[in-house]
């Protein structure tokens, strides 16, 4: 179908096939897509994932699949959901305790960087940051799976079960294959009725959002909350304005109890209290009165030392960035100061100090650090200059009055960019 409309409405169309590499038929079907698209001229990619141990496969499996639609090159990734896999999202969220959110089943339209477009509703959370992702769509979401069925047998097509699918050990099966037939007997409209349930559900989502942006929308301030946002709020209004604060950053929504416990801390802790939950892949962390969340990344070693050797840009994966380094006149690092010993790039210890201002005292980097309103986490990740044994320039703080360029002489200007060279 897709490729009948790629020819009429001129877009360009591709596909790819995630080897979850779990059942020994696995290649096999790779093989087959390849052969499918290669009949059809379609360009396929193939993407082996590997997934960890844990509780769920099928929890794993997803989430390897949608780590690779977000890295794809396109505008949109069709899935091919249809209404019976809705039903069955429905009652899974339904045995999960799932809130109004989950019970709205798959959205027609969603944005991987965290908006979402319920059917015949308008994107939420515009304020997700970070390079475009690709949109998931699900054009066959209200057509039964019979009527697909049907529709494939008649113009003969072909394709393969995953022998799983019968395994009714895994639950979405067991609805499938044990409840839902039972169910069609006594209630034969039951998709329609529960898949228009889910539409209702995802308008009322839809305005859950609205009043947490109308609530919490005064409290963000460079992609944090403000915790007194929270605190004059009734909980159950706090609690959705910290669902929308999280969803808004990407993060898979913690449990409720796990929710309320997030809230509870940020809330209720001492001012001087360094708050820390664990969200699985981030952490919300509470610093200067407001909530940020903060991806999780791996210590750095004490020993850390990069050498820099004049080049423009020097990528800091370990660190979360990468140094820029730029010429200019009469601003920045000396030049020539800097060329009297090798310049490396290390990170805090203890007990460094710096002097800001000619004439002014050497003062200690963690008390200019926390003038500065670092946060605690970061501080540790940050890139500090150092030419032979002497300390530099530290980023968001400043240069050695004694490296400073002087008006008129040539300088180099530091700049520590964020984001760009690893995790954060």
């Amino acid at each position: 179908m897709l490729t009948r409309l790629a020819r009429r409405q001129r877009f360009e169309l591709g596909a790819v096939h995630v080897n979850h590499q779990i059942s020994p038929n696995a290649r096999r079907w790779a093989a087959f897509c390849a052969k499918i698209c290669r009949s059809r001229r379609i360009a396929l990619t193939t993407v082996d994932v590997t997934l960890p141990r844990g509780d769920s496969l099928e929890a794993a499996a997803r989430d390897a699949r949608y780590a690779v639609f977000r890295r794809l090159p396109a505008d949109y990734v069709a899935l091919a959901h249809n209404q019976d896999d809705q039903v069955e999202t429905v009652l899974l969220q339904l045995l999960r305790g799932a809130g109004v959110k989950g019970l709205a089943g798959m959205p027609l339209i969603r944005n991987e960087g965290g908006r979402r477009k319920a059917e015949g509703g308008r994107e939420r959370h515009a304020t997700v940051s970070g390079s475009p992702r690709p949109s998931i769509i699900r054009p066959l979401l209200d057509v039964p799976r019979g009527e697909i069925l049907k529709y494939a047998h008649g113009r003969r097509l072909r394709w393969i079960e995953d022998e799983s699918n019968q395994n009714t050990y895994f639950v979405r099966n067991f609805l499938r294959h044990e409840i839902l037939p039972r169910m069609g007997e006594r209630f034969p409209a039951y998709r329609v009725t529960v898949a228009r349930s889910a539409r209702h559900l995802a308008e009322a989502a839809g305005l859950l959002d609205v009043l947490a942006e109308s609530d919490g929308a005064p409290g963000i301030r460079n992609g944090t909350l403000e915790v007194r946002t929270l605190s004059r709020l009734a909980d159950a209004r706090a609690r959705n304005v910290l669902r929308w604060f999280l969803s808004s950053h990407g993060v898979t929504m913690p449990g409720a109890e796990r929710l309320g416990e997030a809230l509870r801390q940020a809330v209720s802790a001492r001012d001087d209290a360094r708050v820390c939950v664990d969200l699985g892949e981030i952490e919300l962390r509470r610093f200067a009165g407001a909530l940020h969340v903060v991806p999780k990344a791996a210590a750095v070693q004490r020993a850390f030392a990069r050498i820099w050797r004049g080049e423009p840009r020097l990528a800091l994966p370990e660190l979360g960035g990468t140094l820029a380094m730029s010429k200019q006149r009469g601003e920045g690092i000396d030049s020539v100061r800097l060329a009297g010993a090798p310049v490396t790039v290390r990170v805090r210890q203890s007990g460094e100090r710096l002097r800001l201002f000619a004439g002014g005292s050497r003062r200690s980097l963690k008390n200019l650090m926390q003038e500065a309103k670092i946060p605690p986490w970061v501080r540790d990740r940050l890139p500090l200059l150092y030419c032979g044994d002497a300390l530099v320039w530290v980023p968001d703080i400043g240069v050695d009055s004694a490296f400073r360029a002087q008006p008129g002489s040539f300088g180099i200007r530091a700049e520590w960019i964020r984001g760009s060279a690893g995790p954060a």
